[in-house]
């Protein structure tokens, strides 16, 4: 079977926002995120990010919890990768629908607001949960909130407010009902609008 297209990238960078309320937001993501990275216990451990896009939550994880023994960040595509990326942090080219590592490769698998982007989710959530020995960590936006937000500051309104590239539309519980089909979830966040999963792969 030949891969579903991948869509590239975010059509807005989230992390170098200005307004003081979205890097409020975007704060509380990444503590949320780390603080699920930190309980999947990554000292020592080998990491695995899917969807990696500019690294930016690469250089985050890696330099604000528990030093992992290797982090790769892969995506479709390494153009966007920032310029400071942490030495630390390797990178390949890989899709999240055919990952090209052997089953259990890594303990840790993080895939962060990627699986909106994907035709088939259910699939690379399979390919996550096939090469992670550990944990799986996921994120998506929190829908209908995340259109509401982007309507209510007037971005993509011919759209209803649906961010370009994003192709599904996870509420909590959607999200919740597709991690489950392959992994039992350990803990869940919910930073406004986010949805953040720590699950273990079903085996």
């Amino acid at each position: 079977m030949t891969p579903a297209p991948n869509v590239l990238g975010n059509f807005e960078d989230k992390y170098a926002a200005r307004n003081p309320i979205a890097r409020a937001l975007v704060s509380s993501f990444l503590d949320a995120i780390t603080e699920l990275f930190v309980l999947a216990h990554p000292r020592g451990k080998s990491v695995l990010e899917v969807g990696c896009g500019e690294g930016k939550l690469a250089n985050r994880l890696i330099r604000n919890a528990p030093r992992p023994r290797r982090y790769l960040a892969t995506d479709v595509s390494l153009d966007a990768i920032s310029l400071g990326l942490d030495p630390r942090i390797e990178t390949a080219v890989a899709s999240a629908y055919a990952l090209p590592f052997a089953d259990s490769s890594f303990d840790i698998v993080v895939c962060c607001e990627v699986l909106e982007h994907l035709d088939e989710p259910g699939r690379g959530l399979a390919e996550l949960a096939r090469v992670a020995r550990e944990r799986v960590l996921i994120s998506t936006p929190w829908e209908p909130v995340w259109r509401v937000m982007n309507v209510a500051r007037g971005k993509y309104l011919r759209a209803l407010g649906n961010t370009p590239g994003h192709v599904q539309h996870f509420s909590r519980r959607g999200l919740e009902q597709l991690a489950a089909t392959k992994l039992h979830i350990h803990a869940t966040r919910t930073p406004l609008p986010w949805t953040a999963i720590l699950g273990e792969p079903r085996s």
